[in-house]
């Protein structure tokens, strides 16, 4: 067996001692708090040590740069919790079908007291650039439209007596649109038509 010494009981602190030791720790560590940690750490000082030593300043200095930066993460906070604003909604229009266009030239020839039609089918709306004219003398002439499925049996849109004419007729509804000439001389009389634009057919009536 090992020998080990026994410390005397005159090396063992007494409880008592231990109790002074501690309210001294205590009391030094207090006075450390007052003359340096709360000085230098939060800028108080209570003693005026602090602002001696120049530690109050450096405390003032920690504090005004931690309030800095709580400042700024809250800023930083409220703009990352802030909704990102709608975008407003881009409503790209859709370009209608375009209508065909059609060209066409017809002639016709009247006897003395004879009349003829003709006509162009289109949708409401739509356009078509006419010229007509004969060879002569004036036609009678009566520029008008119908339609069967709208039970619509004569709608105006010119009369007349003229050698020649040219426009742009625009269909009142959907239907059939047209001329109508009727020769008035003695002789025979030819009418060359010229139409184009949005129409889906073009026919003669006798």
């Amino acid at each position: 067996m090992h020998n080990s010494s026994i410390p005397s009981t005159q090396e063992i602190p007494s409880t008592s001692n231990l109790i002074k030791s501690t309210i001294v720790a205590i009391i030094i560590a207090g006075i450390l708090l007052v003359t340096v940690v709360m000085p230098a750490e939060y800028g108080i000082d209570p003693t005026g040590i602090g602002e001696a030593t120049g530690l109050k300043k450096m405390g003032e200095i920690k504090v005004s740069l931690a309030k800095e930066a709580a400042a700024d993460r809250t800023k930083d906070m409220a703009a990352d919790t802030q909704a990102e604003p709608v975008k407003p909604e881009v409503v790209v229009p859709v370009p209608e079908p375009m209508q065909s266009t059609s060209n066409h030239e017809m002639q016709v020839t009247l006897a003395p007291d004879e009349g003829t039609e003709i006509k162009v089918t289109m949708t409401k709306g739509n356009k078509v650039r006419y010229s007509w004219q004969t060879d002569g003398e004036n036609a009678s002439y009566d520029e008008h439209g119908d339609s069967k499925k709208l039970k619509i049996n004569y709608h105006s849109y010119s009369k007349g007596s003229k050698q020649k004419s040219k426009g742009v007729l625009e269909a009142a509804f959907d239907g059939d649109h047209g001329w109508f000439w009727r020769n008035r001389t003695s002789k025979p009389m030819t009418i060359i038509l010229k139409t184009n634009g949005e129409y889906s057919d073009i026919k003669r009536f006798n």
